[in-house]
């Protein structure tokens, strides 16, 4: 009889697993891979090497609390000759002396998580047991039969692999791009992407049931969206406020990652992080979704509707000069964030597979739960308001129809329709570069055709519209808002009202145009800029336009990091007293930031980059202070802060250490504040050269 065979060492080879899984960039101290996919490990025997025919080797591989074959989290396989479809199985690839290298693979629907493996050896009158080592499971978007499969190999590179991103800001007439470190793979996050899974209330309640269900992204995707808020105070990550008193938290608009944000709640007890809006509850979500293997990208609406009774119709009310009235719960944010996850819905159908809109924002809830999605796109994009999850929420978003009640000077109330105004410039960073990729397509029919038609009279059959609403009828006169070029922070310039009278008969009207601050939920404040005209004349078939200048020292107390100014025109025609109202939203520009690269790019080489910024203010800049951080770039998040003011049109500059663990494209994202400049962002695309072979 032969000595019984016992388990001396084990290697898991997580470097040469985690390259083949796309997982290289977590590095090589812990094994990743995906789903679907094999992998190998090789086993060290003593007192003697496995024999064939006379040694049976068994695995067992478990995850969760209580893991068990019934809920999907235990299996218990014999290793064979060759692996087996669909289920948990092993296979000898080669033995020599007193190792082998076994071939693993896991199911394609397996539960993702934090596993450990077992073998078991006997040769017939003696068994033994012993712990092989652990691994994390994962999607695995490169495996056909997995529900997040992605066929496209660049958009896996964009959606799955890529740490850093571009996000839309700004306004939908002048669209910021804002670099954004997503850092799924920096360390840690792995592990703090689990540990947000084993936070959420359905694992407190269930854990059985809540770990029977990660092999499903859908589920995992709706975790998720509620997890990255805190308003179910579930320990969620982001605690929310959009009313600029971020005293004893972070300026939402000072992140310029993922990475920061969650370490912290990782190291604060899982405490919500204060603050984030609506792109860093979007950014946080991507990080986590992509770290665990299911594609996604972020999403940016412009102007954005928030329908809070489900009857598709935003209403707004203003007074006679043009003010929004407070205190109504419609509203239209100038832009909103959240994002997509790739994925298929057997649970709807093979139409709506695909892009599915999460959005981890806590704005209404779903099921009890502040959370939304996920939604397919296509869904959203033909009308079917009845599907799982939120799709009459995210409808609404895009397609709302605009009621203004503007209250005139007599009391009276006038209505004006706007069916055009909600979801425009839907916006993405674009596969492979930093520019936008324009999607507005995919959630909406254009403008005016049978297919818009199609899907609005479905939609409205689904939703409770109200009846006996006003039409949009086009006006004899009517307003374009213009905007001249430079609007940069620390200038004055013009805008203009643009009027049209379309009638053979002089008007006589009276106008008015204000300029106010706003954030970019519509809220607005103090006024910047005013023109009353109470007796304006308008030629008939003639064009008049009136310039308004906004000055710096007008709006520098009452802008916001947001950097936006809303317009109002308001023109009542005094003939037969139809009000005209045109509205617009302009972004002001910050300065920009430079990065000069000191050295030659180089893994595991010192490397400097110079960091700039000028001062464009006729003020000096005090407590000013920049933040880098990039991922394979630079450990964690760097700060430097300089010792004195940067006086007006003085640089101010420092020098950054980066030591480069990861070769290929790098993205360098930086963060710049001071006492009248806050939230300015930059960055610095650097390819770092491998080292040699």
């Amino acid at each position: 009889m032969a000595e019984a065979l016992y388990l001396e060492n084990s290697d898991l080879d997580c470097s040469t697993n985690n390259r083949n899984h796309h997982t290289q960039d977590i590095g090589c101290q812990i094994l990743v891979v995906r789903r679907g996919q094999a992998f190998e490990i090789k086993l060290q025997f003593s007192p003697r090497g496995y024999e064939e025919g006379v040694d049976q080797l068994s695995l067992i591989v478990q995850t969760g609390p209580q893991p068990s074959e019934e809920s999907g989290t235990e299996a218990h396989f014999k290793v064979t000759e060759a692996l087996e479809n669909g289920v948990w199985s092993a296979a000898v690839v080669s033995s020599e002396g007193d190792s082998i290298v076994l071939s693993i693979c896991s199911p394609p629907n397996a539960r993702i998580g934090h596993y450990s493996l077992t073998l078991e050896t006997s040769n017939g009158s003696e068994e033994n047991s012993c712990n092989v080592g652990e691994f994390y499971l994962i999607f695995n978007p490169w495996c056909p039969e997995d529900s997040v499969y992605l066929k496209d190999e660049d958009e896996r590179v964009e959606y799955v692999h890529c740490q850093y991103g571009v996000i839309f800001q700004g306004s939908k007439d002048s669209i910021d791009p804002v670099p954004w470190n997503f850092g799924q793979f920096e360390d840690g996050i792995l592990e703090i992407c689990f540990k947000l899974l084993d936070s959420n209330p359905r694992y407190n309640k269930d854990p059985i049931k809540d770990f029977s269900r990660r092999n499903n992204p859908v589920y995992i995707s709706r975790v998720v969206s509620a997890m990255v808020n805190c308003n179910d105070d579930d320990g969620g990550v982001l605690y929310g406020r959009w009313d600029n008193c971020y005293n004893d938290g972070i300026n939402p608009k000072s992140w310029m990652g993922s990475v920061d944000v969650l370490r912290r709640w990782k190291k604060y007890g899982c405490q919500p992080v204060r603050y984030g809006q609506c792109w860093v509850f979007a950014a946080v979500a991507c990080s986590i979704l992509r770290c665990l293997g299911i594609p996604c990208r972020v999403i940016t609406n412009y102007y954005s509707a928030h329908d809070t009774n489900s009857n598709l119709v935003i209403e707004q009310y203003l007074d006679y000069q043009g003010n929004t009235q407070t205190g109504k719960k419609d509203m239209i944010w100038n832009y909103h964030c959240w994002v997509e996850a790739w994925m298929s819905r057997p649970d709807l159908g093979e139409p709506y597979n695909g892009w599915q809109v999460v959005d981890p924002t806590p704005q209404e809830k779903s099921a009890g739960t502040y959370c939304c999605g996920p939604a397919p796109v296509y869904a959203v994009k033909e009308g079917d308001l009845g599907l799982k999850f939120d799709v009459s929420f995210v409808f609404a978003e895009v397609n709302a129809d605009v009621i203004q009640y503007v209250t005139q000077k007599d009391g009276t109330v006038k209505q004006i329709l706007h069916t055009a105004q909600v979801g425009q410039k839907i916006s993405t960073k674009a596969v492979g570069k930093d520019t936008r990729e324009d999607i507005t397509h995919t959630y909406k029919y254009p403008e005016g055709s049978e297919d818009e038609r199609r899907v609005y009279e479905k939609a409205n059959e689904l939703a409770t519209v109200p009846k006996g609403e006003p039409s949009a009828v086009p006006s004899d006169v009517t307003i374009k808002l213009k905007v001249s070029e430079g609007m940069n922070i620390g200038s004055d310039f013009d805008v203009f009202a643009i009027i049209n009278n379309n009638t053979d008969e002089e008007k006589e009207c009276r106008f008015r145009f204000c300029a106010r601050t706003a954030n970019y939920t519509g809220v607005v404040g103090p006024e910047c800029g005013m023109m009353d005209l109470p007796d304006l004349k308008l030629e008939a078939r003639a064009e008049q336009a009136i310039p308004m200048q906004i000055l710096y020292e007008k709006y520098s107390s009452s802008m916001t990091e947001d950097n936006l100014i809303k317009l109002v025109a308001l023109l009542q025609d005094l003939s037969n007293n139809d009000t005209i109202l045109a509205m617009r939203d302009i972004h002001v520009k910050n300065p920009d930031i430079k990065v000069r690269v000191l050295g030659e790019p180089k893994q595991k080489r010192k490397l400097v980059a110079e960091v700039s910024l000028k001062n464009p203010l006729s003020e000096p800049l005090m407590g000013c202070n920049f933040t880098v951080e990039g991922a394979g770039l630079i450990e964690g998040l760097v700060a430097k802060k300089l010792d004195s003011p940067v006086e007006p049109g003085q640089d101010a500059k420092v020098r950054i250490d980066l030591m480069p663990q990861l070769s290929g494209l790098r993205k360098l994202v930086v963060n710049f504040e001071s006492d009248h400049l806050k939230g300015v962002k930059g960055f610095k695309n650097i390819i770092i050269a491998p080292l040699p072979k």
